[in-house]
């Protein structure tokens, strides 16, 4: 339930005129058709002559495209379908040829439509093995090039002012989801110079998730790392509470517009915020632009990257599987390697995560069935990739785009990441008949992007939680 909003044209759009409706008779041999009202004749022959004839399907099917789009209704039937087919070229431009799936040359179908890789894995594997015991020419062993590396260090310099109110925080999300609202509201407290009350989670209906900030984060630590830049607290001070008669619900909810500006929570927030002592702001995720002040920055970086510390179970558990990983790699003379994969599999009607760290000659796959704890699985997940060498994904979303951040914050500003390109891969493990060495050289390719990527400074439409430098981190030289 939540408090009133204090913060906050209907226009009518007059349908254009329906086009004249055109019919062209069918016992004429010839017709012309005008469609639109005239820009543009087609014209058809019945039965053999000096007319244009539609030849083919496509054309047929042009035709009767252009003469029902015209109509008004016919552009709402059609809108789908004009969109699925212009999908379906630009794709037919991209490169996906079609491949032949035997000897015959007649069952033409795509690439990646067979499953193939078996094959291709059996063939290579001795390959791969041949090279793995050769050092010196192992693509892993020199994995980055260190001239790429540029030598960055952690670098957040913020003083605390006095509080002009209290700054109150729920939200349903989960954990990487948590991170970026609570570094957002850390940010915006900061230029309120606002008390922050330690974020509510709320359960998440999607994924049955209980888990409470403490469960997640140290929230002691969490404190003490901002306490020279943002006051926070647990809960609200009694005298405070007690003008909302003891139901934080009472308190104004101030509705928000999403990216705003530092200026607008300048104009619109602090004015109620010192008015009324204390104020929420629901929901919260992406309120707060990426351009905002160099201080103001620091606050996040600060908060993302030092503050919201995992919890002790979650930190002590994910150092245990670090050195297991970090001993056994060392032991073979091998990399620790993660590789960020997202199984799904249904257990009482409810999807669990799988947990799966790979190095070259080494596998722990632990499949912790946490019922109501996915975001406590998902931050011993990120601890372990966090760790390794190399970092290999496979698909976007919060977990690379934080933890590809947070890679280049530990290692001096380079991601040390692998990005396949997938659209490669699947060709490549479509060709049985492939030959080391072809097979070799696309991967070097690979990570050779993949090393020149590792190092990137953030533009200005972009999330330093994935480019922290220069807004997190200074150059050793400059120090």
């Amino acid at each position: 339930m939540h408090g009133p909003s204090r913060l906050s044209n209907g226009v009518k759009s007059l349908s254009p005129p329906t086009s004249p409706r055109h019919r062209h008779g069918r016992n004429k041999s010839t017709s012309t058709t005008n469609v639109g009202g005239g820009g543009r004749s087609f014209l058809s022959d019945g039965g053999g002559g000096g007319g244009t004839k539609l030849q083919n399907v496509v054309e047929r099917f042009g035709y009767l495209l252009m003469s029902v789009t015209y109509r008004r209704r016919g552009i709402l039937l059609f809108a789908p379908l004009l969109y699925i087919s212009g999908m379906l070229l630009y794709m037919g431009t991209l490169g996906i040829d079609v491949v032949n799936s035997g000897g015959d040359g007649n069952d033409v179908i795509g690439p990646g439509s067979i499953y193939r890789s078996p094959q291709v894995f059996q063939k290579l594997w001795p390959f791969m093995e041949a090279e793995s015991n050769r050092s010196s020419n192992n693509m892993l062993i020199n994995a980055w090039n260190p001239k790429l590396s540029q030598g960055w260090k952690p670098c957040v310099k913020q003083t605390i002012s006095q509080t002009v109110g209290f700054f109150c925080k729920n939200q349903k999300s989960r954990f990487l989801d948590a991170k970026t609202f609570i570094c957002d509201a850390v940010a915006v407290a900061g230029l309120l110079n606002a008390t922050l009350v330690i974020p509510i989670f709320h359960l998440n209906s999607v994924w049955r998730d209980s888990s409470k900030f403490a469960d997640i984060f140290d929230e002691e630590f969490f404190i003490y790392a901002l306490r020279n830049q943002v006051d926070v607290v647990r809960e609200l001070p009694e005298h405070i509470l007690q003008q909302f008669d003891n139901n934080i619900s009472n308190i104004v909810n101030l509705r928000v517009k999403a990216w705003s500006s530092p200026t607008y929570y300048i104009q619109k927030v602090l004015p109620k915020l010192r008015e009324l002592g204390a104020v929420r702001i629901a929901p919260f995720s992406n309120r707060l632009a990426y351009a905002v002040p160099s201080n103001i920055q620091g606050l996040r970086c600060l908060c993302n990257f030092e503050a919201l510390r995992f919890s002790e179970p979650i930190r002590m558990l994910a150092a245990k599987m670090v050195d297991r990983m970090v001993k056994a790699s060392s032991k073979s003379g091998a990399r620790y390697i993660s590789v960020h994969l997202r199984f799904e599999e249904r257990e009482r009607e409810r999807e669990s995560p799988v947990l799966c760290v790979i190095n070259m000659h080494y596998v722990i796959k632990c499949h912790l069935v946490m019922q109501g704890h996915s975001s406590r699985l998902a931050a011993l997940d990120y601890t372990v990739c966090l760790h390794s060498e190399v970092f290999v994904t496979t698909q976007g979303g919060n977990f690379p785009h934080f933890l590809v951040g947070h890679r280049r914050y530990f290692y001096e500003g380079h991601a040390k990441t692998i990005k396949p390109d997938k659209r490669k891969l699947v060709q490549l493990f479509d060709n049985p008949s492939i030959r080391w060495q072809d097979f070799k050289r696309q991967l070097l390719d690979m990570l050779r992007h993949s090393d020149v990527k590792g190092v990137e400074l953030r533009k200005p439409s972009s999330s330093l939680y994935m480019y922290p430098t220069p807004d997190c981190m200074c150059r050793k030289a400059d120090l």
